[in-house]
Order: structure tokens, then sequence, then C-alpha cells
């Protein structure tokens, strides 16, 4: 499966719906001047920006070396890193650890939370939202449905995208105590009107069609939002069906925080 290609300009104009969803959960961080924080997965730095807006030292940390510099390029006195969520670590301890529309990108999930923990004092909270079980579902069955119809196998998606239980589980065995854990059906609107489907598989999709030659792709693309047009099309809006898994951990051990 390839690694997936960002584009930060498409990230940020198509897609800025990503970051924009982002707020509620920076609000559920209650974020407080003074702290340090990590963003992992930060993208293109915005929210790093908002931490930072307030008066906290935060830095963020993405896999994709594109992203990493837009964000840079945005906001050049900040602090942002090429580093991989599952593989990473910082000598200096985090108070909170918070992380957008990423981590089910991640597919060493349990390789990811050792590191988060890690990088936590004791009582420091992890703030985050990703995919969760059910994620996509109508958009990926579609696509397996048009591949077999056009004579390809089914492929191996690049996604983990875990039920409340798998996920507290994996956090409470490293000493992250789940505090919340929310299930959230959103259907989320796509920018680019009729082409709203199209531009999403482009963006996020891409590794799903990514051994058809390009001019075989179109055919798919049309059978695909056949499919679907009748659950996730509505007044000339596409609607990704998108399922978030969202939480708050407390790092275990003394020093809590008040």
């Amino acid at each position: 499966m390839p690694i997936t290609a960002w584009n930060p300009n498409l990230y940020d104009t198509a897609h800025g719906f990503v970051t924009s969803y982002g707020a509620d959960v920076l609000t559920l961080l209650d974020p407080q001047a003074g702290e340090r924080i990590l963003d992992v997965g930060c993208g293109t730095g915005h929210h790093v920006k908002t931490l930072a807006d307030g008066g906290v030292e935060a830095v963020g940390i993405d896999s994709s070396p594109a992203m990493i510099a837009a964000a840079q390029q945005h906001y050049p006195a900040l602090r942002f890193a090429v580093a991989d969520a599952s593989d990473f670590a910082f000598e200096a301890p985090f108070d909170a650890v918070f992380s957008n529309a990423a981590l089910h990108w991640v597919m060493a999930a349990e390789a990811a939370v050792v590191c988060i923990a890690k990088s936590l004092r004791d009582g420091g909270r992890f703030v985050a939202e990703m995919g969760g079980a059910g994620n996509i579902a109508a958009i990926v069955a579609a696509v397996q449905r048009s591949r077999v119809a056009h004579g390809y196998a089914p492929i191996a998606t690049n996604w983990y995208f875990p039920s409340i239980a798998t996920y507290t589980t994996l956090l409470e065995k490293h000493g992250l105590e789940a505090q919340l854990a929310v299930l959230i059906n959103r259907p989320t609107p796509l920018n680019e009107g009729e082409n709203g489907l199209r531009t999403w598989l482009t963006m996020f999709g891409a590794s799903l069609l990514h051994d058809i030659a390009p001019d075989q792709q179109a055919a798919l693309v049309d059978d695909i939002e056949a499919t679907l047009r009748p659950m996730l099309f509505r007044d000339g809006v596409w609607y990704a069906d998108y399922r978030r898994l969202r939480f708050v951990a407390i790092k275990q051990g003394l020093g809590a925080r008040d």
C-alpha cells in the first residue's frame, strides 16, 4: 500500500473542513497559557498557531514533509518537525497531546500510543479525534464493489478505525485512563459541489485506486458516484459518511492536573 502523497494546498482549500471540525476538539482540550502541548499530525499547522496564540508552548509534528514545509511557511516563528506518530520522542514532557483527524492514518496504533504516553507528564492529558469504527463504510464498500465490477480485486485499506472498546483498552494498557470516549455519527459536507466526492477520493482515497491506470479510473469513479448518489448526495452537495472517535485520556501517576 503506497504512502499517501499529501497536497497541502488542496488540504487547506477543498478540505478545509478537517481543520474546522478540530475546533471542538481544541475546546475539549482546554489549553492553558504556559502549558507545553504537542499536536500529533499537525498538518499545515493551523491548530498549533491557535494554541500558540493562547500562550501555549506548542509543537507540531507530522509525517509528511510537504505538510511540515507548508506549516513552517505559514508560521515561521513556531516549532514544527517531520516525525512519525509511531516513532517519536522528546526530552521534555508535555502537559497535553492533541490530535485531530490524524491517528486513523497510523496503522502502528499501539506504537503511537506508546510514544504519546511517554511524551506526557504524569497527569497529562491526551485529547484527540480520529476516524472510528464504521467511518466511511459506504464509500469503501462502493469502491470495492466498483473494483470487482470492473475486473479488479478488492484492495486493502490503509486506515485504522477502532471501536471505543478497542481503543480505550489500548490506551489503558499503556497507562492512559480514558475519562471520555464517544463515537459520533457526523455526515460531513464536501466542498466542490458535484465534484466533491471525486476531490475527496483524490486527497484521501487515492490509495484505493492507485493500482489502476489513470485512464481507467474515470469509469470506476463514475460507477462509485452512481452507487453512492442516492445515500450521500443531497441538494447539490456530497457528504462523506464519517464516524469520529473522540476521547480524553489522562496519564496515570503523581501530579495529576487539578
